[in-house]
Order: structure tokens, then C-alpha cells, then sequence
């Protein structure tokens, strides 16, 4: 069959307009004509008759075969133009326009934190990510992703999986470069007994790791892992989210400070470890609220030992349960960065209380434009935009919007 492929879906599979209803097809772009066996609504082995402008070589030798990235076959602008679209999209869906910034998209090879997976098998080991649409793990040396400290912990990683993977089972091993070394949280491994405790802690000690966690239970602390949040150095709990590169950070930070201007009080909600809290709170005083009660330790920890900020105060609290109410929100700006579901509940009482500005993080365009359009129907203006694209080549989109009263201005 030959199909003409209209737009991309939000997984990045190509849809094209099938006898039957939409075929969805894979490692294509908007307007190329393909042809194809077929099955179902997937063609999944597409032959490439017309290539797009856009089509480029994928620059890494593992992008046919590894599910890690979606968009290697696309050049740079066309991945920009599309992860804009995306959000222009969720936001035309409620109504909504904006201006928008242009994209800051971080550079090949800076992922500082990743989650591979890793098999023993016959051979030895395979580590890496997983086969598109498959549990079979593929071996990426060299990943173009990843930054240089991740791929020097690969021996580490496939020593670790030698001890403690059965020939049955996968690994997870997530791992973080901090500035203590290679930090690793591993789950699906064997049961720990003395004897797999003393060579996980061998191993650990002979490959520099700052700490490998096994199944939530620290086995090797040589160093506690450290990670920098502004002028803070923060301890990172083990597995704890953060910024998927330095550069994405700095570009999600550099919009939020610019948002929140010169606020003298701050909220920070879902706040973390600190991400945004520690930076801000060297012009502003800040209120962070997390849920997580090891986040808020660690956000905790790095506040008291870092000079000169202002007063940072931290409550650990279930915004989707328990929002801060409009009376606990006399504040100049809220910084509100909630995980993919959203919180309508959070910005309800944000538009109840009329906080003067807000910064708004999202990781889910679509929930990020049903929660925007509750404060513009309260009265507030989105004022702009800033799309960061931090998962370079994966369908993943991040972004910061500025929304204020409207005799705040911009």
C-alpha cells in the first residue's frame, strides 16, 4: 500500500490517511509518500518513495534498532517547529495563543541522568535501552545521548549486572553523574544477602561510584552525591528526579527568574529538591512545598548549608490533596511545576488568591493548557511561552509560561 503521511502523532509515529480509517507509521515525516505492508493500522517496515526536506541520516548507529530516541531521522528545525506545534496545538485546544520564545533545544551527549536496562546472557551482558516496541534490550556504546560520565559507568553497570541479575530477569539501573561521582539505583535484581552486599560494595569501591542503592537500600556509600542548585549543593536522595541536563536546567531556571522578576516573595510549588528554590531565593524569599518528605529533606539540607539567601521556609505536603488555600498565598509570584498530571486544584486557589504573576512548568502541554486556561478565565494573561526541549530527539516536550494580572505587564 502507498500512503502519504500527514502529520506526526504525539509519540512521534507518522499518521497517514488508510483505506480504513489512520495508518500509523514510524521513522517518517509530514508529506513523505511511503509504501508498505499494512497490518491493522500499523506499517510498521515503511519503504521511503518521496523523503522530505527534512529527512537527515540519524547521526547514532543504534538509531534503527533502539527505542531511546524517536526524531534522529528528523533535522533540528523540523523537531523545533514540531515541539512548538505541539504546545500551540494543546493550546488552541482551550482557547489559548501566546507568544512564543524560541526553543532552547540542549546539545548531543549531555543527559546527565538516564534509566538503562541490562540482561546477563550467554555471552555476558547487554545494557542499554529497549527495542522500539519490544522488551529486548539493545546495546548502545557510545550513545549519543548520554553524557561522558554515564558512559564511563558503563563497566561499572555491567559488572553490577553480572552479581546481582538473574539469568531470568532485567535490571533497571538508574544513573545519575553528580558532583561526588556516579550515583546508581538498581531494582529487579536478586534478593541481597551478605554475600551479594560485600560484592555490590567491591564493585562500587573499585569503579569510584559515590553510592549504588539496591532496591531502595543503600549497599556502597563512598561519597553522599551531590548535585548543584543555584549556589547550593544539594544531596540527592536516591533515584530522585532531576533536570535531565545541566543546559535544560539553566534554560527552564533563566525563564522562571525571568517570569518571577522582582518578586520579594515566592512560592515554589512542587518544589523538589530545590531546582528553582535555592536560585530564587538569592533575590527573593521563598516558600517551597514539595511532597515527598526525603525531597523536602534534601531541599532542607542544601538551604541551610548555603550563604546568603534569603528566608527559605519548607513544607512537605500533598498539593493534590491539600492545595495551599488563596489565605496562604499572599505572595508576589507562585512558581507552580507539577508532574504530568497537572493541578487544577493548586491553580484554582492560585486564581482564587490572584498571585500577581505565575510562572508555570510544564511537562504535558495538554494539561499545562487546561490548567493555563483556568487563570486566564480568572482574569490573568499568558504573556509567553519558553519550550525546552532537554529529551533532544525524543518526543518529550518541557516548557515555562508567564502568566500575570494584566497591570502587571511583561
Amino acid at each position: 500500500m502507498k500512503l502519504t503521511i500527514e502529520r506526526l502523532g504525539h509519540h512521534g509515529d507518522g499518521i497517514a490517511r488508510g483505506p480504513d480509517g489512520p495508518v500509523f507509521i514510524p521513522g517518517v515525516l509530514p508529506g513523505e509518500e511511503v509504501e508498505g505492508e499494512v497490518q491493522g493500522d500499523r506499517m510498521m517496515a515503511p519503504r521511503i518513495v518521496t523523503p522530505s526536506a527534512h529527512r537527515r541520516k540519524p547521526p547514532c548507529p543504534h538509531a534503527r534498532a533502539c527505542g531511546g530516541c524517536a526524531l534522529q531521522h528528523a533535522d533540528d528545525a523540523f523537531v523545533a517547529d514540531w515541539k512548538q506545534g505541539v504546545v500551540r496545538h494543546a493550546l488552541d485546544a482551550q482557547g489559548l495563543e501566546a507568544p512564543f520564545r524560541p526553543l532552547e533545544t540542549s546539545p548531543p551527549r549531555s543527559r546527565r541522568r538516564a534509566t538503562l536496562s541490562a540482561r546477563r546472557t550467554k555471552a555476558g551482558v547487554t545494557l542499554g535501552f529497549h527495542m522500539r516496541g519490544s522488551d529486548q534490550v539493545v546495546a548502545v556504546p557510545g550513545c549519543l545521548l548520554l553524557h561522558p560520565d554515564l558512559i564511563a559507568a558503563f563497566p561499572a553497570l555491567e559488572a553490577i549486572t553480572r552479581a546481582g541479575a538473574s539469568r531470568k530477569g532485567e535490571l533497571s539501573l538508574t544513573v545519575t553523574a553528580t558532583l561526588s561521582g556516579p550515583d546508581v539505583a538498581v531494582t529487579g535484581g536478586k534478593p541481597l544477602d551478605a554475600a551479594l552486599i560485600q560484592d555490590l560494595a567491591g564493585l562500587a569501591e573499585a569503579h569510584h561510584l559515590a553510592r549504588l542503592t539496591w532496591e531502595g537500600e543503600a549497599v556502597a556509600l563512598r561519597a553522599q552525591p551531590l548535585v548543584a542548585m543555584g549556589a547550593g549543593r544539594v544531596p540527592l536522595p536516591p533515584g530522585a528526579f532531576l533536570q535531565a541536563t545541566a543546559q535544560g536546567e539553566a534554560a527552564l531556571l533563566a525563564a522562571v527568574r525571568e517570569a518571577v522578576g522582582p518578586a520579594r516573595k515566592v512560592a515554589d510549588l512542587f518544589a523538589g529538591c530545590g531546582t528553582f528554590t535555592l536560585p530564587l531565593a538569592e533575590t527573593a524569599e521563598v516558600h517551597a512545598v514539595e511532597g515527598d518528605a526525603t525531597l523536602t529533606a534534601a531541599l532542607s539540607a542544601g538551604a541551610r548549608n548555603t550563604r546568603g539567601l534569603k528566608a527559605i521556609t519548607v513544607e512537605t505536603r500533598d498539593l493534590f490533596r491539600r492545595p495551599l488555600m488563596a489565605d496562604e498565598l499572599r505572595l508576589d509570584a507562585a512558581v507552580i511545576d507539577p508532574p504530568r498530571a497537572g493541578a487544577e486544584a493548586q491553580v484554582a486557589e492560585i486564581a482564587r488568591a490572584r498571585v500577581p504573576v505565575v510562572a508555570m512548568v510544564s511537562c504535558n502541554p495538554v494539561t499545562f493548557a487546561r490548567d493555563a486556561r483556568m487563570l486566564v478565565a480568572a482574569g490573568y494573561r499568558l504573556d509567553w511561552v519558553q519550550v525546552v526541549d532537554q529529551f533532544r530527539w525524543s518526543t518529550h516536550v518541557e516548557l515555562v509560561a508567564r502568566l500575570s494580572l494584566p497591570h502587571i505587564g511583561t
